[in-house]
Order: structure tokens, then sequence, then C-alpha cells
């Protein structure tokens, strides 16, 4: 007997306690009979004002993030979905997969994380090789995902960090402000964009921009949520986030 609404997947989330985005987009792009649930990794909404703060976040997160892994667990999820990115590109992509290996040891199930599924999503555009992106961090941050995509045999030729100043108010970020920060990284030279950040609420601006910019604008939490059901086999089209969902 399978869960009565998540019968066809039901799917643990974790994502920072401070974050307001991931959650209602990943639900506008539910297909019927797959359900999302959510726990939460606790952590304070402290000021981040400088490369030192932001280690401190990442500490934060770090503390909690096996305790949300466990709580979930306890729903009997099919599959897990991280709904926070920082620490699944920090130390690049050795990080990733060790971190990757850890995550699935405690829960026992497969996982989708935001670096694997920016990666798959490139791959799904060809011989992609030269992109933009955009962050909410600090630079120590930035500096460990400018790393991850080029041990993934990118060339990063713009980035923008937004440098949020807390956890929070990474989701006050307007999509006026996105709109720019997609011009200020884009260049005819770039091939594609990327936004990480889960709490940057960029999915419907992605989608927009991409149309009028004629190239792929790839959001994070698209990419996890598109990785996440097409590797579970889940071959349904989504509507007003752009192409990966629709063609891919």
């Amino acid at each position: 007997m399978v869960d009565s609404l998540g019968w066809r997947m039901k799917f643990g989330v974790i994502a920072p306690s401070t974050n307001t985005s991931v959650q209602p987009e990943f639900d506008s792009m539910r297909p019927h009979g797959v359900t999302n649930h959510f726990a939460r990794i606790h952590i304070p909404d402290n000021p981040v004002k400088s490369d030192a703060d932001f280690n401190r976040l990442m500490d934060d997160i770090r503390a909690e993030l096996m305790v949300a892994v466990d709580r979930v667990m306890t729903c009997s999820p099919d599959y897990l979905v991280m709904g926070m990115s920082a620490e699944t590109f920090w130390d690049g992509l050795e990080g990733s997969i060790e971190l990757e290996r850890k995550v699935e040891a405690r829960a026992g199930v497969k996982v989708a994380m935001g670096s694997d599924a920016c990666r798959a999503a490139l791959g799904r555009y060809g011989s992609i090789k030269r992109i933009g992106v955009i962050t909410p961090y600090m630079p120590v941050g930035d500096a460990n995902v400018r790393k991850f995509f080029t041990d993934c045999g990118f060339e990063v030729v713009h980035l923008k960090g937004l440098k949020c100043p807390s956890p929070m108010l990474i989701s006050h970020v307007s999509e006026k402000e996105l709109r720019d920060a997609i011009n200020e990284v884009n260049d005819p030279s770039v091939e594609a964009i990327v936004q990480v950040g889960t709490n940057l609420a960029m999915a419907r601006v992605a989608g927009v921009a991409e149309f009028w910019l004629d190239k792929p604008v790839i959001a994070i939490n698209t990419a996890t949520y598109w990785w996440a059901l097409r590797q579970n086999g889940i071959m349904d089209k989504v509507y007003g986030y752009g192409s990966l969902l629709i063609d891919h």
C-alpha cells in the first residue's frame, strides 16, 4: 500500500529554517501524485557581513544537517532532496561527492543535490563550457561555487555574489535585482547562466530571462527539483520555469 497522496513519489526535503523560497518553489513544480515533506535545519538568522560570518553560518548548517535528515526520514520518503545549496558546492567536485556519500549513508535513500543538478542540467544543453553565475554569498562561498564548476570543466566567465546580509534576507532579493544580476553576468561569450542559493526566489525570473536571452538560465531550485523528478523516472512537463522542465 502506497501513500494516498504521494502515490508516485514521496520526497523528503532538507532546507534551512531561515529559507522561505525553496518550499513554495518546489511545491509549485510538483506533479500530481508527488509530495514534498520538509525538515528544517535549525540555524539562527545571524548577520552575515564577512567571510568569517559566512563560515560560521556554514558551521551552523553542518551541525544540524544530519539531525534534519534523521527527522525527515521518519516519514519514510522514497528519495531525499537537498533544498539548500552552499554545502553541496563546498570543496568543489570532491566535496560534493563526499557530501552525497555521507547523506545517502545516513538516510538510506538516494539524494538530489543542487551541485549535481546544475551540472546535469547544463549537460542537457550540449557542449556548454562558458557560464555566468549568480549567488547570494560572500566571497568565500563564491570561491567554492567557482571551484565546483571549474572542477566540472566549466569556465566561470562572470560571477555576481550578492552578499546578502543574513540567511533569511536572501529571500528579500527582488525580481528586479535578480534581473539586473542576470544582465551583469551575461555577455555574448556566456553560453548559459546559473543561479545558486535556494533562498533566492529566481525560478520564475529565470524562465522569463531564458526566453528573452535565448540561452539557458538555470535557477537552482528548478534544476534540483527537475533532477529529483527525472532521477525517479517522472518525466512530466512543468510549465512556467523555463525549458529544463519542459524539454528535458
